[in-house]
This record gives structure tokens, C-alpha cells and sequence, in this order.
């Protein structure tokens, strides 16, 4: 047995196909309630992607909201394996395929843009990989051949334009298959140049405010997309050179427009970093797919720490517990959801309503992708059948070589055990990630203790796995903080960002959609300061730990309540509909009562407060909130 740790897995990783990691517990919850939500119900009650649609032959919806919708819908399927579902996604697979002409175009024939087809072909590499479809490979070549005899004479623009990279990831997983044909690198480099050069712009013009205007460069789905560019550029040349070009681009995005859910804001357009500014759900999904994809190319923990970051907070949180209706923005400071004027870049009055197409319905076509595809990403592989554990929730994963099952409550919990039932022969790596908030590591094989000097990256165990080993991973954490605009303070507890709650009243929205829409009130006020004390941190009165519930990003059964000291903050006001902008801290109490207020994990508050002003106050009396 050999136990070391590294910073990053060596060499380049491979997703394991569709199916072949099953969510379980909680997760599995997640994804059935989905599945029993608006992704199973949408071609009922929405016409865009009903039977009219254009990408089934139908004089309906062609560009881009079939695609979408399908890009998750497809993935959920075969996670689950709900064989309705996956009857349900064949027929529109089945389309595509008999859509093409001899020529290699394919799609709708009164849409002829490129953006919507870079969709289509995420969806069958995904369909071939989950079920060896021998139509998909020849099919993706000759679309790929007929890309790179037109686009000299109809280059990329608008949309694809900024969103080449999409295209590449499709062109890449057919030269894997396809080494021989020359003309695949061809096209990838031929897309990386007609598109938008994401690195060039984030660390060299970038705009260090809100934007009040349109550009294909500051709209924030175009950015959480071009995020992997310079991993597409790297996995064209089949190298490994731009990481720290990544890290640099998040690091100038997290400064100008970071929000404390791990991403940066856009609400259509770059926001700034104001927390009552919003983020659009397509951006999170949208990311947190190129931090998949980063993550498969690079194999570095910062990545998989910001993807868990995103999808157990930010995620969840722009979505109702039972996955029936989703918001357009959501905010990190979010006192209401109603349909009133607030501080957009661009976006209309109903943008952070749930319902079932807020605002616009691009995201309601394109959010069903964010559960399946991270549930698609707990493992990944080498060629050499070395296993990593990427990002942890409950799962089994069965490939060829492997069959692990992952018992957790994670992120809820942070104990995991993970039970070998079958493995390859000889010396084999597995690789299990070190979380960077945990403040000490317990690892365990067949109930010994193992020991190791630097926890940091991931823990690397290399021995002839047998079937019965069983490793044990425990993370301690604690309740810290981490400082953002205006020295404000953000909350955590391990991977959760904590918000404040004041309660939600959920209302109808009276002649609504046929699944419902509906607008938020508070119960109770919102507006606290939270007590830090110099040397100590936030004043903890209580901590209570609960497994996952049915719904396991609900309010009322939240599995994690924490209990700060805190006081109110009576000049902090609404302006605009949402919360005002934020004293400077530590802020000034002088009148208020010292107090109490409850924090749950940020997914399971669709009204909330996430980024907090604070005091140092000792000595005034107690009065719960």
C-alpha cells in the first residue's frame, strides 16, 4: 500500500459514459425529483420544446431550445436509468440523425446558425457514449467536414461565435475516436481562431463595474462558456500549458464581479460585486460544465473545489425544492422574489420570480443539465484505469475495470466511505481529493489509520485492489468566513455557503403558467449585522447537524441550522426592490439589541442573506430573533 498526496492527477482523464455512475441518496433524490418536475413535464406544458418543436420536424421553436433542453434531459435519463425518460429523449436523438443530408448539415432547415448545432452535438456525443451508437461517430464526422469547407466563406459570429469552444469539445471527441482524419485538428484550431479570444479579454479588458450595455464579451452565460477556452486551445494541442492562465481569469473575475456562491455575477451583462446583484441559472449551469471539462483536462483540485462550490450552492439555489419551477437571477442578498423593477445590466421586472419562464426561456429549456452532467463528473478515469474521485456525493460507479460505492450525506456531512466491489488487476491508483476548507484529514483502508505529511490536493492510494476494501474519508471542518466587498463577511461550513433566512411566503402569481409561477415575501426582518469577535471569528450560539431530507435543499427541512450573534441594522433599507447596498464594516449598532439569527446552507434559502456587514460588539443584552 502506498499513500502519498498530489497537487493535481498526472496525465489527461476521461468521463466515464452516461449510466455508468449512479447517484444514490440524496443525490439520487435530487435527480428523481427532477425527473418528476419540470424536466419530465416540460414538453407537456411548454410549446417550445413540444411536439411542434423544429428540432422534431415541427414549424416550431429551431435555434437553440430543443438542443438545450435536451442537453439535460438526455443526461438524466440515462443517470437515472428511467427508461421513460429515455424513450422520451430517443425520439429527438432519432431526428437529428435523420436530419442530415449528404452534404454533412444537419438540423432545422430555416435555422442555419452554427450556434444551435454546437448544442445538438454535445447531445449525441453524450447519447454515443451512453449507448454505443455506431450511427453518431460517421454522422459528427461528415458535420465536421462540411464546418470546415464552409466556415472560411460563413465564419462564426454572434452567439457561436463566442461560444466556439463548445464546438471544439464535439470536434475533439470525434478525433479521439478518429486519429487518422487530419482534417478534425484542422477544424478545432480553424474554430479556436474565428472565436472570441476569452483569456485575451478577462485578463486584459476586462470592466471593473457593472455594464449597462451589450456586448457578446460581458453577457455571463458567453463567459461561464468561454471559461474553457484555453482548456479547449491545450486539449487541441494535446498539452497541458494554460492552467495558471485559467486561475489568473477566475482570479480577475472573482475581484471586479465574484459572488460568495463561486461565481461571478451577470445579470444579463457582467454586475460588479454587489450581492444584491444577480446571476442568471444559465451561467451557473454553463460553468459549472466547463469546470467539468477543466477539471477532466487539468485534474486540479481548485477547479473541483469551485465546481462543488457552485453546484451545492448556487445550483439549488435558483431552483425550488421540488424542482417544479427556477428562477432567471438569483442574488446573494435576496430579501424578495416579485415581480418589481431592481438594479439589472438588462433583464425585466419578473426575472427572480420561480416559475416556469421567467424573464426569458432560455434558461427554462437549458437548466436541466446542471445535476445530471455533475453526476456525471463524481469519477473520472485514466487510460491506464487509475480512478479519481473528482467531487464527492453519494454514487456507484461501475466501468469495466471498477465498481466503487460512495456512502455519504455529503456536502451535508463530510464522512465518506467508499466500498470496492470489484477492481482491475495488478497495482492500481485511487485518487480522493482533499477539500482546501478541511482542517484536518482522517483516511482509513480495511480499518487502519493511514498516515501522510501534506494534505493538500488529493490523496493518491496505490495498491491491488480486492473486492471488500474499504476506505474511510473524514473532513473536520469549522464555521469560517471569508471577507468580500465592503469587508463584508460570507459564511461557510465546509463546502455550504450559510445564509441568514427570514422565512419565505410563497404567493401565487394569479393567471400563471400551467406548473405555477410565484413570488416570494420575507416573514421576518433581514437586515443584521453579524458579531465578529477580533480573535475569535462570528459568535457561534448553536450548531445543529440533521441528515438530507426528502427534498434535500428545502427550507424546512434544512440539514444544517447554525445560530450566530448578530444586531440589527435598522439604516440598512431596501432600495430598488432588493436589499441596499451594504455599510462599510465593521458597521455602527450604536441603538441596536445584540441578538440571534439562524443561517441554513444557502441551496435550501430562496430568500436570504449571504453577505453580511459585521461589528465587534461585548456587552449589550440578548433578545432572539
Amino acid at each position: 500500500m502506498k499513500l502519498s498526496t498530489v497537487s493535481a492527477i498526472p496525465g489527461t482523464l476521461s468521463f466515464i459514459p452516461p449510466g455508468k455512475i449512479l447517484p444514490q441518496g440524496w443525490l439520487k433524490r435530487q435527480l428523481t425529483l427532477q425527473a418528476q418536475g419540470l424536466s419530465g413535464q416540460l414538453e407537456d406544458i411548454w410549446p417550445d420544446v413540444g411536439a411542434n418543436s423544429g428540432w422534431l420536424g415541427g414549424s416550431g421553436e429551431s435555434w437553440e431550445r430543443g438542443p438545450y433542453y435536451l442537453d439535460g434531459l438526455l443526461p438524466l435519463a440515462y443517470c437515472l436509468q428511467d427508461r421513460s425518460l429515455i424513450e422520451q429523449s430517443q425520439k429527438w436523438v432519432e431526428w437529428m440523425l435523420n436530419s442530415q443530408d449528404n452534404d454533412g448539415w444537419f438540423g432545422p432547415q430555416n435555422n442555419v446558425d452554427w450556434w444551435p448545432r454546437m448544442v445538438a452535438l454535445k447531445v449525441l456525443t453524450q447519447y454515443a457514449d451512453a449507448t454505443g451508437d455506431a450511427r453518431v461517430l460517421p454522422f459528427i464526422q461528415r458535420y465536421c467536414h462540411y464546418q470546415l469547407r464552409h466556415l472560411p466563406t460563413r465564419p462564426l459570429s454572434d452567439w457561436g461565435k463566442a461560444r466556439a469552444a463548445d464546438n471544439v469539445l464535439s470536434v475533439l471527441w470525434a478525433w479521439k475516436q478518429l486519429p487518422e482524419d487530419d482534417l478534425l485538428p484542422q477544424l478545432a484550431k480553424v474554430l479556436l481562431a474565428q472565436g472570441d479570444n476569452w483569456p485575451d479579454f478577462i485578463l486584459h479588458r476586462l470592466p471593473t463595474g457593472p455594464v449597462t450595455y451589450f456586448s457578446h464579451l460581458t453577457h455571463v452565460v458567453n463567459v461561464a462558456m468561454g471559461m474553457k477556452y484555453s482548456a479547449m486551445q491545450d486539449d487541441t494541442q494535446q498539452q497541458r500549458l494554460r492552467l495558471e492562465e485559467i486561475k489568473r481569469c477566475f482570479a480577475e473575475l472573482d475581484i471586479y464581479h465574484g459572488q460568495p456562491q463561486g461565481i461571478f455575477s451577470g445579470d444579463e451583462f457582467l454586475a460588479g460585486s454587489a450581492p444584491e446583484q444577480g446571476v442568471e441559472l444559465c451561467a451557473i449551469v454553463e460553468l459549472m460544465f466547463s469546470l467539468e471539462n477543466m477539471l477532466r483536462i487539468y485534474g486540479d483540485a481548485q477547479l473541483a473545489e469551485r465546481l462543488e462550490r457552485v453546484a451545492f450552492n448556487a445550483l439549488p439555489a435558483g431552483v425550488s425544492a421540488d424542482m417544479m419551477s427556477h428562477q432567471y437571477h438569483q442574488q446573494p442578498n435576496q430579501i424578495a422574489a416579485s415581480i418589481a423593477p431592481r438594479n439589472w445590466t438588462y433583464s425585466g421586472d419578473d426575472c427572480n420570480i420561480f416559475g416556469l419562464e421567467p424573464n426569458f426561456g432560455c434558461c427554462t429549456a437549458n437548466f436541466h443539465q446542471g445535476w445530471p452532467k455533475f453526476c456525471n463528473s463524481l469519477f473520472m478515469q485514466d487510460e491506464a484505469n487509475n480512478l479519481a474521485s473528482m467531487v464527492y456525493a453519494p454514487c456507484r460507479v461501475t466501468t469495466d475495470a471498477w465498481d466503487v460505492c460512495v456512502q455519504t450525506d455529503y456536502p451535508f456531512n463530510t464522512d465518506l466511505i467508499f466500498t470496492v466491489n470489484h477492481a482491475p488487476t495488478g497495482d492500481k491508483t485511487l485518487w480522493l481529493r482533499i477539500p482546501q476548507w478541511s482542517t484536518g484529514s482522517a483516511i482509513t483502508v480495511n480499518g487502519a489509520p493511514l498516515s501522510y505529511s501534506d494534505g493538500k490536493g488529493y490523496f493518491a492510494l496505490t495498491r491491488e485492489w480486492r473486492a471488500g476494501d474499504v476506505v474511510t474519508l473524514t473532513f473536520e471542518r469549522q464555521v469560517r468566513t471569508e471577507r468580500r466587498i465592503h469587508n463584508a463577511v460570507s459564511v461557510y461550513y465546509g463546502p455550504l455557503l450559510m445564509a441568514l433566512t427570514p422565512g419565505e411566503i410563497w404567493r401565487p402569481i394569479p393567471g400563471g403558467s400551467p406548473s405555477g409561477d410565484w413570488e416570494l415575501q420575507p416573514k421576518k426582518e433581514w437586515n443584521y449585522a453579524l458579531d465578529i469577535h477580533p480573535h475569535q471569528g462570528v459568535v457561534v450560539r448553536e450548531l445543529q447537524l440533521h441528515a438530507s431530507g426528502e427534498q434535500p435543499f428545502a427550507l424546512e427541512s434544512a440539514p444544517i441550522k447554525l445560530r450566530l450573534s448578530a444586531y440589527r441594522l435598522p439604516t440598512w433599507k431596501v432600495v430598488d426592490n432588493s436589499a441596499g447596498p451594504m455599510p462599510n464594516s465593521p458597521a455602527h449598532a450604536a441603538l441596536s439589541v445584540q441578538s440571534s439569527v439562524l443561517l441554513v446552507p444557502y441551496g435550501c434559502a430562496r430568500l436570504r442573506i449571504a453577505q453580511f456587514p459585521w461589528l465587534d460588539g461585548r456587552e449589550k443584552q440578548t433578545d432572539v430573533a
